[in-house]
């Protein structure tokens, strides 16, 4: 790990402004993913800077009925919360399903949002990395590469890297909105769907934010009701990222939604897709898969995906 400066912010006006004055600035909350990636040379910020004591912990209801969940609530406290599991069960299912107990207790809902991918190519720096290393190449591409647990659509020719976050499906699934604060001092709300970026030829740039630009607050907008469920398809029983998840929103006349999370770089939904529901699993994953391309390891998640939509269908 390479020698850094540090600071505490006490206030979300404060730590924006700095970090768009300090070259080399990054954030600091939970630390669950950044300071691995500090540790492995990845991440190499000149400094940080501590949010922790910015006040943005907290979880109030709006005046649509909805939430407003502070950027630094904890995943644990988020998944326990009364609100989250009565009106949006999806999110508690997803979030317990993530992680460990201990990293649910540090990890922050806005650094979750902006955890990067567990890509073994973009861990590994003996190997080529685009995200990692503009213009070295991908890995996970080459004749030797290994993509099983890689995405399958929305990626491209420079990056088939997966976004690994299961609380990001469930929020997508409801329409979730983020918050966020501008050096300048300006708020800007960006619709979940477009937070994350799709790789193109910059697959180095995973959101919309800008330097400096910090993450206060997501909205959830008020509760859509259904039975709502998450499934996440994984190598192990606990502690592993998902090969296939799938977050759902199910009401008694056969409309809701879908989105999906281990398939993409982003989590993975398309409203025209929420529209064949009631035709069944293999209607909607026809639709929402258009256009995947997967690799020859990577191939059996189409079917995966189908199936364990399929067999949550099959429980009602």
């Amino acid at each position: 790990m390479r020698s850094f400066s540090y600071e505490r912010a006490t206030d979300p006006v404060t730590a924006a402004a700095r970090a768009a004055e300090v070259p080399g600035a990054m954030f600091i909350a939970g630390g669950t993913n950044l300071l691995d990636l500090m540790k492995l040379e990845i991440e190499t910020p000149f400094h940080l800077i501590d949010v922790n004591g910015t006040g943005l912990d907290s979880i109030q209801e709006t005046d649509d009925g909805g939430l407003r969940i502070g950027a630094l609530v904890s995943n644990t406290d988020l998944a326990d919360h009364d609100r989250v599991r009565r009106d949006y069960p999806v999110l508690t299912r997803a979030l317990v399903a993530g992680a460990s107990g201990q990293l649910r207790n540090k990890a922050t809902t806005g650094g979750n949002l902006l955890q990067r991918t567990r890509c073994p190519y973009f861990y590994d720096t003996a190997l080529p990395c685009n995200k990692r290393s503009p213009g070295a190449g991908c890995a996970a591409l080459s004749p030797s590469g290994h993509s099983r647990q890689l995405g399958v659509i929305g990626t491209s020719d420079a990056c088939i890297a997966q976004n690994p976050s299961d609380m990001a499906v469930a929020l997508r699934v409801l329409d979730a909105t983020v918050e966020t604060l501008t050096p300048e001092g300006d708020i800007r709300l960006i619709p979940l769907q477009d937070f994350h970026c799709l790789p193109g030829t910059t697959p180095d740039r995973e959101t919309v934010l800008k330097d400096g630009e910090l993450i206060t607050s997501v909205h959830l907008p008020a509760p859509v009701g259904g039975r709502q469920a998450y499934h996440k398809v994984r190598d192990r029983a606990s502690y592993a990222f998902a090969l296939v998840s799938v977050a759902l929103v199910r009401h008694p006349d056969g409309t809701g939604r879908v989105a999906l999370g281990g398939v993409a770089p982003k989590p993975w939904r398309r409203p025209d897709a929420d529209a064949a529901l009631p035709e069944g699993a293999k209607a909607v994953m026809e639709c929402l898969l258009e256009g995947a391309r997967p690799t020859k390891e990577n191939a059996f998640k189409l079917k995966l995906a189908e199936r364990t939509l399929a067999a949550m269908l099959a429980e009602e």
